[in-house]
């Protein structure tokens, strides 16, 4: 493990920790340097800051994008989470969720013929940030599922919600008016995605520097040495800043605090050039 981990989330989005017992795993972990990611809210931030004490905290969010063929995460670094840009979009962002959870439950009724009771429904529409890892939650609860990825794909993955993302563009201007540093996260593919292929992924990269992006996550829990090495070369190649982040969402995925590699190898900050300017 290494000393920074720049992509964690909480209970606001589909972390199962809130924010006092994660700044407790945070600190006992050994990090001198971490940020909060949540999906499409910056909600854990404020009190994220009072409870990270001697570690250096920085404020982050991970914004849902889909632009043309290019569907993406991007992460903003060191955003001012008050600005109103940022704040207008996230609210946005809790509408489209909204209709994409609606969708989903429609779907799991007529396809699946599974119905969820009010305290369940409670519960789903009180989620700061909601996503297809709650409904599953639910799933693997009542026995439906081993966990939540298996759920997901059994029950989640064919369900057409329409596009209810943001567009990349609209995303990396709300984080640059926040004052804020966008990458973009897991470039090559996230948890339980097929990894693009190096002649995939260039063709994309260069629309995503055109779209404004600043960096790329290229440490990440589930990419090995080669890919590390791949995306290094493709961030300092087109003067692009480098981050690193484990993904860590508790007991929601097993990945560990500060796990910035599929390999048992450790990522310290001085190979994480985004710190140099925040």
């Amino acid at each position: 493990m290494g000393n920074v981990d720049l992509h964690i989330h909480s209970n606001h989005s589909d972390g199962s920790d809130d924010i006092k017992a994660l700044a407790e795993k945070i600190i006992s972990s050994g990090l001198k340097i971490f940020a909060l990611t949540d999906h499409d809210t910056v909600a854990g931030c404020s009190e994220m800051a009072a409870l990270a004490k001697n570690i250096k905290f920085i404020k982050g969010v991970e914004l849902t994008c889909k632009t043309g063929d290019i569907s993406c995460h991007i992460l903003g670094f060191n955003c001012d989470c008050t600005n109103k840009t940022l704040l207008n979009l996230i609210e946005k962002g809790k509408m489209l969720r909204k209709q994409k959870l609606e969708t989903r439950i429609r779907y799991l009724k007529e396809i699946h013929n599974i119905e969820f009771s009010k305290e369940e429904l409670d519960w789903l529409y009180s989620r700061t940030s909601v996503v297809k890892t709650h409904l599953a939650q639910i799933l693997v609860k009542r026995g439906l599922a081993e966990d939540n990825v298996s759920a997901m794909k059994k029950y989640l993955d064919n369900c057409k919600t329409g596009n209810t993302k943001f567009s990349i563009e609209e995303a990396i201007n709300a984080i640059n008016a926040s004052g804020g540093i966008p990458v973009w996260a897991h470039p090559l593919g996230g948890e339980g995605e097929e990894h693009l292929k190096q002649s995939e992924f260039l063709p994309k990269l260069q629309a995503m520097i055109e779209y404004g992006i600043k960096g790329l996550e290229c440490y990440y829990s589930r990419y090995n040495k080669e890919e590390e090495d791949f995306l290094v070369n493709c961030a300092k190649s087109n003067n692009l800043l480098i981050s690193g982040g484990s993904d860590y969402h508790g007991s929601n995925k097993d990945i560990p605090i500060g796990k910035l590699s599929s390999e048992n190898i450790s990522i310290e900050s001085e190979s994480i050039n985004i710190l140099n300017i925040i």
